[in-house]
């Protein structure tokens, strides 16, 4: 087991000991020490995570200082990006799971199309109302799959304020202790060769059209983008990594052909599916 997944397995255990300890206290009273002893476990949680980051290979070294690779845009249509690479790295503030380059991208047909963020109201909606939702992913580049994950359900969004602190202080801690796979819900992993591989993350439950083990050519249609695992709504998390383990990989530059890194907030259109594969 690499360092930088036993790493992650301790964060989880730890996380596990700090639920079980704040159970104990509430439910029967039993404590081993003053009522903050309880959050120690969170704390060495955290100190694993910037130990193994630091010692174990932090995911931005070496690969950051390789030119991007180059592959096919994953998506057909007019899109735009958030949490992009281009305006930082991390792009989602942390280097785990091999994001350190990763790129959420949201359906965008036409402004306004997108639902807009409710302050207090509604709280959430069905996955249904976001043109992101069933619109297809299509593979990079010709590789073979090496991770398929499809049975997780599409929950509603968390556009909203409380839906958001919601994701961000509950579900997202939970789901970061139940494991990877929850926190990207449905996915995909392709070996791209040179040890790269790509990651699609919120697939939508049963759209997966491709198993392990099977060979893909560039712009096939793979999955379709869903809302499951750690999101707030339809959309697609993209990213390149060296290994195609998520807990144990780190980030590598990715540039998309004929558009390059899209910025947040750019919108940016992508050719035909026909186009794709030609």
């Amino acid at each position: 087991m690499s360092a930088r997944k036993l790493g992650m397995v301790t964060y989880r255990v730890l996380w596990l000991v700090f639920f079980c300890l704040v159970a104990a206290d509430l439910g029967f009273g039993m404590s081993a020490g003053p009522w903050w002893w309880n959050f120690a476990p969170v704390i060495l949680a955290y100190a694993v995570v910037l130990l193994t980051n630091r010692w174990g290979g932090a995911p931005g070294r070496p690969r950051a200082a390789h030119e991007p690779v180059e592959v096919a845009p994953p998506v057909t249509g007019r899109w735009s990006a958030l949490n992009s690479p281009a305006d930082r790295t991390p792009s989602h503030g942390v280097h785990s799971y091999g994001q350190t380059f990763a790129i959420d991208i949201l359906a965008e047909p036409e402004p306004g199309a997108r639902p807009p963020f409710g302050w207090l109201w509604p709280l959430a909606r069905r996955p249904q109302d976001f043109p992101a939702y069933g619109a297809p992913v299509l593979a990079v580049a010709d590789a073979t799959v090496v991770r398929a994950r499809g049975r997780q359900r599409d929950h509603l969004s968390r556009t909203s304020l409380p839906g958001l602190l919601y994701l961000m202080l509950l579900e997202g801690t939970v789901r970061e202790v139940v494991g990877v796979s929850r926190i990207l819900g449905n996915h995909l992993v392709l070996d791209l060769g040179n040890d790269t591989f790509a990651a699609y993350a919120h697939l939508q439950r049963g759209s997966l059209t491709v198993r392990e083990g099977d060979r893909v050519r560039a712009g096939q249609p793979i999955a379709r983008c869903g809302n499951s695992g750690n999101s707030s709504e339809p959309h697609l998390h993209f990213q390149l990594m060296d290994g195609p383990d998520p807990d144990a990989a780190r980030g590598v530059p990715f540039t998309w052909n004929g558009i390059g890194v899209p910025r947040n907030g750019e919108t940016f259109q992508t050719p035909s599916a026909s186009a794709a594969l030609g």
